[in-house]
C-alpha cells in the first residue's frame, strides 16, 4: 500500500447506510474479501486488484439529522484516503492485506473504514498496463468522491461485502 499526496499513487511489486449482504457474481457468491481473491486468482487471464481505501465522515456542517443517522451508521460522505494496485497472488488473505494498511493509518487523517475493489483484467495473457491501471485507479477516486460507487465491490475492515444506500 502507498499513500500519496496526490491521493493516488500506485505501489507497483517492483518499486451511506451499511448492511452485510452477500455479493452474487454471476453464480458465485462473495461473502468475504477472501472469496474475491480466491476468484480472481482463478481467472485466465492475468488480473489487477484495484484498492480504493476511504473513509466515512459527516459533511460540513451537518444537520442534526444527519448527525444521527451517522452515529447509527446509516449516512454521512466517504473520503477516499488512498489507493493501490496488487496483483491477487500479491495478497495472502485480508487479514494480510488489513495488517498492511495499518502500517499507513498513522499518517492519515481517519482511519479507513471501507476498502472499494476493482479488477481490471488482463488480454491475451498480457497484464493491465501501468498507464491503464493509474487511468482507473484515478476513475475509482473520482466516482467514490462524487458517490458513484455501484461499479465497485466494497468491504468493511472485517473483509465482508457491504451494500451502500443512497442518503
Amino acid at each position: 500500500l502507498s499513500p500519496s499526496p496526490a491521493l493516488c499513487r500506485t505501489r507497483r511489486p517492483d518499486s451511506r447506510r451499511v448492511t452485510r449482504p452477500p455479493i452474487a457474481m454471476n453464480t458465485t457468491t462473495i461473502e468475504h474479501f477472501d472469496d474475491l481473491l480466491r476468484i480472481a486468482r482463478a481467472q485466465p487471464e492475468p488480473q489487477r486488484l484495484l484498492l480504493v481505501f476511504a473513509s466515512a465522515g459527516l459533511p460540513d456542517q451537518p444537520s442534526t439529522r444527519q448527525q444521527a443517522q451517522f452515529a447509527q451508521a446509516q449516512g454521512g460522505t466517504l473520503e477516499p484516503l488512498l489507493c493501490v494496485d496488487k496483483k491477487p497472488a500479491e495478497i495472502a488473505s485480508f487479514a494480510a492485506l488489513l495488517e498492511e494498511s495499518h502500517t499507513l493509518e498513522a499518517p492519515l487523517p481517519q482511519p479507513w473504514s471501507l476498502v472499494f475493489v476493482a479488477a481490471l483484467g488482463g488480454v491475451l495473457h498480457e497484464e493491465p498496463s501501468d498507464a491503464q491501471v493509474d487511468a482507473q485507479l484515478h476513475r475509482m477516486v473520482e466516482s467514490i468522491r462524487g458517490g458513484m460507487v455501484n461499479a465497485y465491490l466494497p468491504f468493511n475492515r472485517q473483509g465482508q461485502p457491504v451494500q451502500l444506500q443512497p442518503g
